[in-house]
């Protein structure tokens, strides 16, 4: 077997859609040199989602491969279970690691449970509910059903950038309420109230247009929709709020800023949160699907 994380072993095979490249020739399991993990975050800053295939990793390890990229946070929807005072049935050893499953409590496939179940989960950027959101996740396929589940990932850069000109200008510095009340799933979450109008949803408010610190390049930044009443835009009549998230979404979502990833086992995906969406394709829900998710620590979107 040759030898694997070293920069002569690294290769960055793009997937020749609008983001995204396969990673190969490294073992994320094994110690890095700090030359092959600079390379690796130059060419995360470059094709914004990047794809590692047949990995195995402890939660230890996983954590390890989070941190070429940047600190390990728990992720922000732990603080609704801790505050209405609930338990998730499937947790990892460590907070830092999501489970993502669609298993009941017996271990069962579901449709629907307190995590992801089975079904669509609409487009999203990962956590933008949070005052500060992640600026990346990275997912670990453990356990996967035989077909569907497929993640697909939309680059934001490219979206700001092909928006009408005036249409820049009309939400050049505008800022939305991204809702906090539901999963990317519709769950609503431990504790919380779903809102009738408006005024009632709950979350942060942060500029549709924002400027990656790394690469410096302006993206849409969207973070999540859910059924109305849900995201708005602050100072803007409601009517005009509404007709103009619409028109951002469908252009945000476009086949052409689309890359679509099939999972095999084994699979590892980091993604950028602060220039891409990503959305999951629903499944059958009569095999298990169990991912582990880590998140990098972020900063308030500028």
């Amino acid at each position: 077997m040759s030898a694997k994380n070293t920069l002569d072993s690294l290769e960055v095979v793009p997937t020749g859609a609008a983001l995204g490249a396969e990673i190969r020739g490294v073992d994320l399991s094994a110690p890095m040199p700090e030359e092959v993990k600079d390379a690796l975050r130059d060419a995360w800053t470059e094709h914004l989602v990047l794809l590692f295939r047949d990995q195995e990793m402890t939660e230890e390890q996983h954590l390890d491969a989070t941190r070429i990229f940047g600190e390990a946070v728990v992720p922000a929807a732990k603080a609704y279970y801790d505050k209405a005072g609930k338990q998730q049935t499937w947790a990892a050893k460590y907070p830092e690691i999501t489970v993502v499953h669609n298993l009941d409590d017996d271990g069962n496939p579901v449709q629907q449970n307190e995590s992801l179940g089975s079904g669509e989960v609409v487009w999203h950027n990962d956590n933008s509910y949070a005052e500060k959101p992640p600026a990346g996740s990275m997912l670990y396929g453990r356990r996967l059903p035989p077909s569907g589940g497929n993640t697909c990932f939309s680059n934001q850069y490219t979206a700001y950038e092909t928006l009408p000109e005036d249409v820049k200008q009309k939400i050049e510095g505008k800022t939305a309420v991204h809702d906090a009340s539901r999963n990317s799933a519709g769950t609503l979450r431990p504790g919380v109230k779903l809102p009738t109008k408006p005024s009632e949803v709950p979350g942060p408010h942060h500029p549709l247009v924002c400027t990656h610190p790394e690469s410096g390049r302006r993206a849409l930044y969207l973070g999540r929709r859910r059924a109305y009443p849900s995201q708005y835009i602050d100072d803007m009549e409601e009517g005009e709020s509404e007709a103009l998230l619409d028109f951002l979404w469908e252009h945000a979502c476009r086949d052409e800023l689309v890359w679509a990833h099939v999972w095999r086992l084994g699979d590892v995906l980091l993604w950028d949160n602060r220039c891409t969406m990503h959305y999951r394709e629903p499944h059958a829900g009569t095999h298990p699907r169990l991912m582990h998710r880590t998140q990098i620590e972020g900063a308030q979107p500028v």
